[in-house]
């Protein structure tokens, strides 16, 4: 197992600047996620790890050996492709063989690896298959078995799960996160599928024009976005303007258009006090619907549109002044509409983030 640090890496196509000057460190056996929107840097910045870009300025560290100019075949990096890049005219031990094969390994060495390779994706009885004879999901199996195969230091993803169906998809998370953590693997995985970097990331990075905004476990980024950018990008929010009445440490008091709320700071490191201008961020599952009042944190209305799925029922809840707010009521009792009367929707302080503009 390896560390990768990036340091003050910048990285231009021409006058467009891709990366600027992104400090980060993945840990040893870390299965590490990039996600932002497109454009955002988070392929530029996992193909200058794999040595295809090579940045204007900065640092990238495998452990303690400097590889920032370093060819990619010699960083020895195991690269999945989100097309998966298969040979089509090979065969599937043909295809995860050719690593080795351009690293001239002995014949037998290649026969076993390629096997414990097959093996640990569960398609050493497709070996003699063609890529065409497969499914998108073995296929996405192969590509691994390849990229694994030549046992790398670090394995680099980029978006391997697109191309595949919704059930596949689930599968594949775990499957990935399986493989990774049996190898003792360091793994980079861009992708912009929230829920995929949420079920399986050790830590994420969430980047938006070519910097990183935040850089935490799944559910420090959800739970605590330092940023509305943040918190837009991962999950769905309620979001309310508004102006801070009281201070004290990361505890604030703020009010806006629908009622006062006692909530947390989400950034303790940017500047905030009585009177700043302010953005509520409350995710949709954590209001709780209630027939009589509470004594802090809620807000009078009545439910207009519902969609009911079953375990959840997602409101739109319209507030005595119009502002509409998104609640998501888990095992839900107000879907019937006998009892769609006056309701009060209430939220635990400490899921009431205050974020700086």
């Amino acid at each position: 197992m390896i560390s990768i640090q990036v340091k003050q890496l910048t990285k231009q196509f021409g006058n467009v600047v891709a990366l600027h000057g992104l400090d980060l460190t993945i840990n040893p056996g870390e299965l590490f996620f990039l996600l932002g929107p497109s454009g955002c840097g988070k392929t530029t910045l996992l193909r200058s790890l794999a040595g295809f870009y090579i940045p204007e300025k900065g640092q990238i560290l495998f452990g303690d050996e400097d590889v920032t100019r370093l060819e990619p075949h010699k960083r020895n990096t195991g690269m999945m492709f989100q097309s998966y890049a298969l040979w089509p005219h090979m065969t599937v031990a043909e295809n995860v063989a050719f690593g080795l094969e351009e690293r001239r390994v002995a014949r037998p060495e290649i026969t076993r690896r390629v096997g414990d390779a097959l093996a640990s994706v569960r398609m050493e009885q497709y070996a003699g298959r063609k890529p065409n004879q497969l499914s998108g999901g073995q296929q996405q199996r192969v590509a691994l078995a390849r990229a694994l195969v030549i046992r790398p230091r670090c394995l680099l993803l980029d978006e391997p799960l697109s191309n595949l169906d919704a059930k596949l998809r689930l599968e594949m998370r775990t499957e990935i996160r399986r493989v990774c953590k049996e190898f003792q693997l360091t793994t980079v995985y861009v992708t912009h599928d929230q829920k995929e970097a949420l079920s399986i990331a050790d830590r994420m990075a969430i980047l938006e024009s070519g910097h990183i905004l935040q850089v935490g476990t799944p559910r420090e980024v959800y739970k605590r976005p330092n940023c509305k950018t943040v918190a837009n990008f991962i999950g769905e929010t309620d979001f309310l303007p508004g102006k801070v009445l009281a201070l004290a440490g990361h505890e604030v008091k703020v009010e806006t258009a629908v009622g006062i709320f006692d909530g947390i700071v989400g950034d303790p490191g940017k500047s905030l006090g009585v009177g700043s201008e302010v953005t509520v961020s409350i995710r949709p599952e954590c209001w709780e619907l209630h027939q009589n009042p509470e004594s802090r944190n809620v807000v009078k209305g009545r439910i207009g549109e519902s969609i009911y799925l079953g375990e959840v029922a997602q409101y739109a809840f319209v507030t005595g002044n119009g502002t509409p707010l998104k609640i998501f009521e888990r095992n839900p009792r107000f879907v019937d509409g006998a009892t769609r009367g006056e309701l009060y929707a209430t939220v635990d302080p400490a899921d009431v983030v205050v974020l700086v503009g």
